[in-house]
């Protein structure tokens, strides 16, 4: 099972509480996981990736074992830790400003 913690709005927006459990077919990756996660909470379609081009939206950005894989590849897979569930994979809201 892979974990994923979302930001509280979406959290709120899914209607889950605390962090979410999904089951992998396959290679772990990025796109795996969010499809997953979309596939489940439909609701969530568009509130991470581009509806259409699936791309990540500008102010989320992707964590894994303390690292930002924002900018990977969506195809690579995830660190082992989050492939077997010891680690979360985490989504969090960014914030700009001055």
């Amino acid at each position: 099972m892979i974990e994923v913690v979302l930001p509280a709005h979406l959290r709120r927006l899914a209607q889950v509480d605390g962090s979410v459990e999904l089951e992998i077919e396959g290679d772990v990756t990025q796109r795996t996981v969010l499809d997953a996660l979309e596939a489940r909470y439909p609701v969530l379609e568009g509130t991470i990736r581009d509806h259409d081009t699936k791309k990540r939206l500008a102010f989320v950005r992707f964590f894994a074992c303390e690292e930002d894989l924002s900018n990977d590849s969506p195809d690579e897979p995830l660190p082992a830790e989050v492939a077997s569930g010891k680690e979360p994979y985490l989504v969090v809201g960014a914030m700009a400003g001055g």
